[in-house]
Parts: structure tokens; C-alpha cells; sequence
């Protein structure tokens, strides 16, 4: 699948996030890139048999003081990497739309505040996410 191809789904993925959440997303970015960096994977501490979706760096809503926002602030990001999903929809025969969705509202998790504990307590309340690896989308 050609990247833009990729990027013209997590647009209908963003799209599929209910709109009170889309209303609450503030200042993030959304990204793709093939993998996760060997930075990023140190950082995460995975080994050579796991793998990322997802990842959000920044500073969650529930953290963010009265000072946010005051001068030049970058926005939060949440990456989608595009191989490894492609991955896990072709070996769990699964439709790269929902994995990318999935992925998309798990990070999302994350900028609200979630830890991974929540985050995954949160998606199996709601049925999402059910095709990750545990290590997965830290």
C-alpha cells in the first residue's frame, strides 16, 4: 500500500472517532512513518520480536498546566507505523481500516491521559483494539 494511500485511511480512521472526541483533541499532530525508530524501541524497551502501531509523544490533557499554549508550543504527535499495521491486518486477516482506527483511538487514549493500564481497560469495555499484541502501542 502506497503511503499516501495509507494516510487517506487514518483520515477516515480520525474521521470514525466519535465527535465529542475529536472536539477534545488539542494541539496533536498526526504522522506516519514505516517503523519505529531503534531509538524509539530502546526507549520502549522492545525486543526484536515486537513492534509498535502506534506511539504518542507529547503532553496529555490531564497534564497540561494554566502555562500551556502561553508562547511557541509544538504539537503533540501521534505516530502510525504503517508497516507493522499492515502486518498485523494481513496476519490476523484483519481490514487495515479498523487497525488503523483501533490504533488511532488507542493514542488518542494516551493524550487524554490514559496509561497503558487504562487505555486497554478502556478499549476492552468498548470491544477495540482486541487484534494487539500486548506488547503493543505503548
Amino acid at each position: 500500500m502506497k503511503q499516501s494511500e495509507f494516510e487517506t485511511l487514518i483520515e477516515e480512521g480520525y474521521e470514525r472517532l466519535p465527535q465529542w472526541v475529536r472536539d477534545k483533541i488539542k494541539n496533536v499532530a498526526l504522522l506516519v512513518e514505516d517503523g519505529p525508530s531503534e531509538e524509539l524501541r530502546a526507549l520502549e524497551g522492545l525486543d526484536e520480536d515486537e513492534t509498535l502501531l502506534g506511539y504518542y509523544h507529547g503532553i496529555p490533557l490531564a497534564a497540561r498546566g494554566e502555562e500551556y499554549g502561553i508562547g511557541m508550543t509544538m504539537p503533540d504527535t501521534i505516530t502510525l507505523f504503517r508497516l507493522p499495521i499492515l502486518e498485523v491486518a494481513q496476519e490476523d486477516r484483519l481490514d487495515v481500516r479498523d487497525v488503523i482506527a483501533d490504533t488511532i483511538w488507542h493514542e488518542v487514549g494516551h493524550h487524554f491521559g490514559m496509561d497503558e493500564h487504562e487505555v486497554r481497560e478502556r478499549e476492552r469495555e468498548h470491544g477495540i483494539g482486541d487484534h494487539r499484541p500486548p506488547s503493543d502501542a505503548k
